[in-house]
């Protein structure tokens, strides 16, 4: 039997199992509370952030600009989209100027290919990430 190719939105291509894997986050996205989608978000970021720092490693340009532009668009599109600067006060304006400079570093990063700005940024936002789940956790008890 033969089965086609598929790609991801996220520029990834590996057959069924990638298929199945795209069906069970969408799965995820929609029964997700808002906290837990941003705690997807925040996955998503590092999880694209190990995928660079591999390719980088092996000299995979191609793959390097797909996952840094993927951490890229979460940022963006997810993490500083989903702020509400107008209720959030100074943690909202505070947090869309860290959002803004991850994105700038990570547009370094691709440039200069250089591995170290990768680390900052996954130590920007690892705090972050952990706070929020521990958020996370506190409500899920309640």
């Amino acid at each position: 039997m033969f089965y086609a190719q598929t790609s991801s939105p996220f520029g990834r291509s590996g057959g069924m199992a990638n298929a199945y894997r795209q069906v069970g986050v969408e799965t995820s996205v929609h029964s997700a509370s808002p906290h837990r989608l941003i705690a997807m978000l925040f996955d998503g970021y590092m999880d694209a952030l190990t995928a660079a720092r591999g390719a980088m490693r092996q000299g995979q340009i191609e793959a390097k600009g797909k996952a840094i532009t993927r951490a890229a668009r979460i940022v963006d599109e997810g993490l500083k989209a989903s702020l509400n600067v107008s209720e959030g006060g100074q943690l909202a304006e505070d947090l869309r100027s860290l959002y803004e400079y991850l994105s700038l570093r990570l547009t370094q990063a691709n440039i200069r290919n250089d591995e170290s700005i990768l680390d900052e940024c996954v130590n920007l936002v690892e705090p972050l990430r952990a706070a929020w789940r521990e958020i996370g956790d506190k409500v899920a008890a309640n």
